[in-house]
């Protein structure tokens, strides 16, 4: 910390020199709190560790072997990280495209995407993944796969055929990993509209307007100009989404999806009777999955968000510091 002389003058100045203040002891502000927090802390984290460490219940053995089964493991690559990347898949396709509907000048694209919008955020996942379980019941003889109204259009002309293709059973169909992946993904879907479009939003509609002016089509100047922009605000709220997304393939039950993470645990648990460790056992791998994506997150973003907010050059950042102690008077 430098200080200053009272009687100093600047040199070159007229009349024998302009005086500068005298000498500033200065003392750093002191924040008592900050510490009293910060002890705080340190007493629940040391009272937290012992309790980990010298607490029987947790029986880290046990955690340790239950995380290694091979159950568990299939069911923590199929029913929570493959449902998780084909649920988002289908959430962020969809919802790019409800989003674009939701824009559109034509209130029939529009008032479609926003029934289902409605639709799918009203309904509680747990409750929407129990109906699509039980959606088998709709075609009990078999779920036909072809023209939409086939039937009908075939009588019309006088056939009795349905222009199906095949036939699917559908009570296998909305019973398994196929019904979970679809019934969180348009669950999901709705939200990502919601998202793509305030990122859509955000971006200048100027932009839009110089790709038209060089001859682009809108789905181009979208594809090309308008979305590479709106990423920067699509990508945080869409990696929360994913993390959530792992965290709710733990309602695969109400399918029931039965090649699922914690599905598993828990059947550990209930043969074992040790409840708590393999609850202990779930927390762990949900963590280690969410703080990958953390970090694969922040990496997407830093990507996204190149030109905006950027930090300064040590080069800009000295410039800076010249600038500020000019307008202060000149350097001391």
């Amino acid at each position: 910390m430098t200080s200053e002389t009272v009687g100093s003058s600047v040199p070159g100045a007229a009349g024998g020199g302009e005086q500068r203040p005298g000498t500033i002891d200065a003392v750093p502000v002191r924040h008592p709190g900050r510490w009293v927090a910060v002890a705080v802390l340190a007493v629940l984290a040391v009272m937290l560790v012992n309790l980990m460490v010298n607490n029987d219940a947790f029986q880290w053995s046990f955690v340790r072997q239950a995380m290694i089964q091979s159950p568990v493991i299939r069911g923590l690559l199929l029913g929570t990280l493959l449902v998780t990347a084909v649920a988002m898949l289908i959430a962020v396709a969809l919802g790019v495209t409800l989003a674009v509907m939701r824009l559109s000048d034509n209130p029939v694209l529009a008032g479609s995407a926003f029934v289902f919008i409605w639709f799918f955020r009203a309904i509680p996942r747990y409750v929407l993944l129990f109906m699509m379980g039980t959606l088998g019941i709709l075609w009990p003889g078999g779920l036909p796969i072809g023209a939409p109204l086939g039937h009908q259009i075939a009588s019309l002309f006088g056939g009795s055929g349905d222009l199906a293709f095949t036939t699917i059973d559908a009570n296998q169909l909305f019973s398994g990993i196929f019904c979970g992946m679809l019934g969180l993904g348009l669950s999901e879907a709705a939200y990502m509209a919601e998202i793509a479009r305030a990122g859509i939003l955000s971006v200048d509609p100027g932009q839009r307007e110089a790709a038209s002016a060089l001859g682009m089509s809108n789905a181009r100047a979208m594809r090309r100009v308008v979305l590479p922009q709106a990423m920067r605000v699509i990508v945080p709220p869409t990696g929360n989404e994913t993390i959530a997304m792992v965290k709710d393939t733990s309602l695969l039950l109400a399918v029931p999806v039965t090649s699922e993470l914690f599905y598993q645990l828990q059947s550990i648990g209930s043969r074992t009777f040790h409840t708590f460790p393999v609850a202990v056992a779930a927390v762990i791998w949900y963590l280690i999955i969410c703080s990958v994506l953390m970090v694969i997150q922040s990496r997407i973003e830093g990507y996204f968000g190149r030109g905006f907010g950027s930090r300064l050059t040590p080069a800009d950042q000295g410039t800076r510091a010249r600038m500020l102690g000019l307008a202060g008077g000149g350097p001391r």
